[in-house]
């Protein structure tokens, strides 16, 4: 079983795999499945994946075969598993846990060319569905503490795989990188009795500089201090903590918005590499009054350095406001 470590200077943990680990050679060649007919993620390689925990399907076919619009399975490498007990030790000052959680595959379509340039908003809104769906099951499980929905697209972006998907994983404790956006936020509403993103959202919408696309409930634009050229968020205008929390309709307002915004990124910057991660509140901390979650979309442009991992600064070359522009000018049909 996996082990979650804890680095007693930063207090970030690491997930440390025990059985089988990799040496040197492993790490020589990134190695990228390129072939269709040797995918597991396509039609007729149901066989080659866990069995499904959900699909979209057409009438009358049955799980884990052919028929299926999109699917769900369990991550045949988990980072995470999900049998088991936190069991909770420590050495020292070292702290330990099993490495217990959930990691599940979004296999978003069965075409392996698939991808944003040919996707239909209604294919966008099979891939939210599926995200909600995943999300509030999970969030049931009280041995859960946060839920992170990602996609990595083009091995540059940790890929290893073509076929289209994302993944979603669940962990035992609140991640570091959450924790401060978190913090962030619930002390600019003890200060200012206001939720931070509503403010931005509010400024980004009066100025319009930095706004990509918008409809009636999100919008898309370049934040104010973009750590990534052409970085993008997508935010509920309404505010809402948590990821969970949204219905039917604003589902399909935000496949809208997350079609018409990628479409954007991919025909400017001609189909990059790129992640994208849904931060929401932790499932069990009380922060509905000053959390908002939001999508964050970064283009794998350039390489983090010695300079990024060593001071935690990040250099940009591309201005939003500059990165907006392009955008805005490109056409999402």
């Amino acid at each position: 079983m996996p082990q979650l470590r804890k680095d007693p200077v930063t207090k970030r943990w690491v997930i440390t795999i025990l059985e089988n680990p990799k040496g040197p050679k492993d790490f020589s060649v990134l190695r990228v499945e390129n072939k269709q007919d040797s995918c597991p993620f396509c039609m007729d390689k149901e066989s080659s994946t866990p069995p499904e925990v959900m699909s979209y399907r057409e009438p009358n076919t049955l799980p884990n075969q052919p028929g299926w619009k999109l699917r769900v399975v369990p991550n045949r490498y988990p980072a995470l598993q999900i049998e088991g007990d936190l069991d909770r030790t420590g050495i020292g000052l070292y702290d330990m846990m099993n490495g217990v959680g959930a990691h599940e595959v979004i296999i978003e379509t069965p075409d392996h060319h698939g991808s944003f340039e040919v996707f239909s908003v209604e294919q966008v809104f099979k891939i939210v569905n599926a995200y909600c769906d995943r999300y509030r099951d999970l969030k049931r499980d009280r041995r859960f503490r946060y839920i992170l929905i990602f996609k990595n697209s083009g091995s540059a972006a940790g890929a290893s795989l073509d076929h289209p998907h994302s993944q979603l994983i669940a962990t035992p404790i609140i991640p570091k990188r959450v924790m401060e956006e978190v913090e962030g936020a619930k002390q600019y509403f003890y200060y200012k009795e206001r939720c931070v993103f509503c403010d931005i959202i509010r400024q980004e919408l009066s100025s319009g500089s930095r706004v990509i696309h918008e409809n009636e409930s999100f919008v898309a634009f370049a934040p104010f201090a973009s750590r990534f050229p052409f970085e993008t968020w997508i935010a509920p205008k309404d505010h809402k903590a948590s990821f969970g929390e949204i219905e039917e309709a604003e589902q399909e307002s935000f496949a809208q918005t997350l079609h018409a915004t990628m479409r954007k990124l991919m025909k400017t910057l001609g189909s990059p590499p790129f992640n994208y991660i849904i931060h929401t509140s932790p499932c069990d901390e009380l922060c509905a009054d000053y959390y908002h979650w939001h999508l964050e979309i970064m283009p794998r442009l350039t390489k983090v350095a010695g300079f990024e991992w060593g001071s935690g600064f990040y250099v940009n070359p591309v201005p939003p406001e500059v990165a907006a522009r392009y955008l805005k000018q490109t056409d999402s049909d």
